[in-house]
């Protein structure tokens, strides 16, 4: 696993490009917009999905998460939402990832 990938990363949909969904830290200077969505990664494996609710405001989903040697990230919530993130690019202070639904055979570890 990637120590790069730990932290709160925002959704910067201003750079959004080709299918591919960039994110920054929590910290970055965004523009203004209504509401930013996010992902936490921490080191233990559990994953906190930041989808924009009520006011603008992020609800906090927890879940799990894992990455086998080189392969895309396997991201499950408590409520049993599943995706995969391909991870495009990854450097400090940028996060590049292309989304995709969780197949009914990939059951994913957590």
């Amino acid at each position: 696993m990637n120590d790069r990938l730990h932290g709160r990363w925002m959704h910067s949909f201003e750079e959004d490009h080709e299918g591919v969904e960039v994110y920054r830290p929590s910290g970055h200077p965004f523009p203004p917009a209504r509401g930013r969505a996010g992902i936490e990664f921490h080191p233990d494996g559990t994953f906190v999905d930041l989808p924009i609710g009520r006011g603008d405001a992020n609800e906090a989903r927890p879940g799990q998460w894992h990455q086998g040697p080189q392969g895309p990230i396997h991201v499950r919530t408590a409520s049993g939402d599943r995706r995969v993130l391909e991870v495009v690019h990854l450097e400090p202070g940028r996060l590049e990832v292309r989304q995709g639904q969780a197949s009914d055979d990939d059951t994913g570890k957590g």
